[in-house]
């Protein structure tokens, strides 16, 4: 008897191939291996391969979800907050003063955006876990290896891919990753994702062991003061999460009571005592050329408060405003080094407000899930939070390429446990049905 739920102009060959558990897993960790390695593939092939590369996933990813449609469960799954800021940022090109960049810059987001999607809809968390621990750990060992050839084979610089060999020195380095901030918050990705496949057993403890210690070599040899703030943040909130779960359940909630508060007074210590903070991690240097740049900001920020100057994603070199603020500080730079800045810039009080409240609800509801779910793998998401989001203090890395698509993953599978319109969804259907 033909299957009526596929369409009779696909052969059921190609329509089992898409929908196959294989062709998902191996489709995500190809989206997920792009994301991460833009910058390695920017330099080997420059913007056209990466965006044929990123179109042919794209495609992929749209014939695998249509094949799946009928397995997918999509009440519910997919938070507002997402196509609130999604819609905003694309009617941003009404107002842009550059309306073809802007274009481009909303299509390279909604091409992540629907990857992002798609993984988070067809693939468990612990799935989701071992793809970002396998990529990572190809990235890392090439990273690492490259910076050998480099440093101590060669002695020479590879100079298009941004490697310094300084590996000879202990750093810093860079690896493939341009920088060593991207370096460093890779890595720490890595560590938390290679100790969640370690405690969910889903991989051997040897492979595991040596995993972690790759992460932890290249989160040290990077030298980024950066991550000293954010990898203390990781092991605080790791900490008050294996609290919480050894809390029983009726005391939870006065322990969550206390620590939002401890969070809130934390936050407020350190924006009153940042110039100590600064000072004793010794980035002043670093942080003056941040500061300027965000001065000047601020004050073009006036100009177009509400709807911003228009999203543009990665900045564009050469065009208004942002030639003038590389003339400003005499640096080239591809973002505010502030995400919510950055936003705020881009698309104004509007998006900022928007993407506030997307932060906002993926990470309380990550929070939620990992402090009431025994499966440990729960951990995994809010943990990947705090890294994007303290070091959004310093990176706009969450707001394009694979910090954005961190970032979708994240709110989606928070969603899919958490998400208010799911407890409407049986009380619909069954009115629907009556």
């Amino acid at each position: 008897m033909r299957d009526q739920s596929r369409p009779r102009h696909i052969p059921a060959a190609v329509s089992a191939a898409f929908s196959s558990p294989r062709f998902s897993a191996t489709l995500t960790h190809l989206i997920l291996g792009l994301a991460f390695a833009t910058h390695l593939l920017r330099s080997l092939m420059g913007w056209p391969g990466l965006l044929g590369a990123l179109i042919c996933l794209v495609l992929l990813a749209a014939a695998s979800m249509i094949a799946r449609r009928h397995s997918i469960e999509w009440h519910g799954l997919l938070p507002v907050s997402i196509l609130v800021f999604l819609v905003w940022c694309s009617l941003s090109v009404l107002w842009s003063e550059y309306p073809m960049r802007t274009l481009s810059g909303v299509g390279y987001q909604l091409a992540f955006a629907f990857l992002a999607i798609y993984v988070a809809l067809v693939r468990d968390t612990i799935q989701i876990v071992r793809a970002t621990g396998d990529v990572l750990r190809v990235l890392l060992g090439l990273s690492i290896a490259l910076e050998v050839l480099s440093g101590l084979l060669l002695d020479l610089p590879i100079t298009f891919l941004g490697v310094q060999g300084n590996i000879a020195l202990l750093g810093p380095i860079q690896g493939i990753f341009g920088s060593r901030n991207v370096l460093g918050l890779v890595s720490l990705i890595a560590a938390i994702s290679f100790i969640i496949e370690l405690r969910s057993r889903s991989v051997r403890p040897g492979r595991a062991a040596w995993s972690i210690a790759l992460a932890v070599l290249g989160l040290i040899l990077t030298h980024s003061p950066v991550f000293v703030v954010v990898a203390s943040a990781v092991g605080i909130a790791a900490l008050a999460l294996y609290w919480l779960r050894r809390t029983p359940a009726e005391n939870r909630w006065l322990l969550q009571l206390s620590l939002l508060g401890a969070a809130v007074l934390t936050a407020l210590f350190v924006f009153v005592a940042r110039a100590g903070i600064i000072s004793q991690l010794n980035a002043g240097s670093e942080f003056e050329t941040r500061s300027s740049l965000w001065r000047e900001m601020w004050r073009l920020v006036d100009l177009h408060p509400l709807e911003g100057w228009g999203w543009t994603g990665i900045w564009p070199e050469r065009i208004s405003p942002y030639g003038w603020l590389d003339f400003v500080t005499n640096s080239q730079h591809a973002s505010a080094l502030n995400a919510f800045l950055d936003v705020y810039f881009q698309v104004g009080l509007v998006g900022f407000l928007s993407f506030v409240t997307l932060v906002i609800l993926a990470f309380v509801r990550s929070w939620l899930l990992a402090s009431n779910k025994r499966p440990v793998v729960y951990v995994w998401s809010p943990l990947v939070l705090v890294v994007l989001l303290v070091t959004s203090a310093a990176e706009s890395t969450v707001l394009v390429e694979y910090g954005w698509v961190l970032l979708l993953i994240c709110s989606v599978k928070a969603a899919q446990g958490q998400s208010w319109r799911r407890l409407l969804g049986p009380s619909l259907r069954n009115s629907t049905d009556g």
